[in-house]
């Protein structure tokens, strides 16, 4: 069912219980990656690493991040195989065809598009309640249906 280079692992342990809290009835509490990130899910990378690094430095500098954890997050973005997998009609068509026949097959499912450091993020996005966001929303592009930040459930 995931399209090829996107992979599924568990979440960590706190995010799986804050999730959970607010959709009670999920079994399985998954991160969807590109490699070692989500970025590619997102956006579409630069052709020119240092430009796309760039961005992603200078959000992580927003948050006031130590120099030594944006190392590590820079150095986790770079993981993953080479040239990467890259779907004919882009990362957010591809995930947005795997949502719908994910709910098609599992029913009514939680996403939380989370950028960056996960443990302090997690517990202020999930105070947030969930938008919700019909099968048809997500099938017909009809504007973004997954917002960073904000827990979204499709069914």
């Amino acid at each position: 069912m995931l399209p090829p280079g996107l992979t599924a692992d568990l979440a960590p342990a706190p995010q799986r219980a804050a999730l959970q809290r607010i959709h009670p009835s999920a079994r399985t509490v998954a991160q969807l990656l590109v490699g070692a990130c989500s970025c590619d899910l997102v956006r579409s990378r630069l052709d020119n690493p240092i430009d796309d690094e760039r961005e992603l430095r200078a959000r992580y500098q927003g948050w006031k991040l130590p120099r030594s954890e944006i190392i590590r997050e820079l150095e986790r973005h770079r993981r993953g195989p080479l040239p990467r997998p890259r779907p004919s009609r882009g990362w957010p068509e591809a995930l947005a065809d795997f949502v719908v026949e994910h709910a098609r097959n599992a029913g009514p499912t939680l996403y939380l598009l989370d950028f960056g450091p996960h443990l302090p993020r997690t517990r202020q996005q999930t105070t947030a309640p969930p938008l919700s966001r019909s099968v048809e929303d997500v099938r017909g592009r009809a504007g973004p249906w997954l917002v960073e930040g904000t827990p979204v459930l499709v069914g």
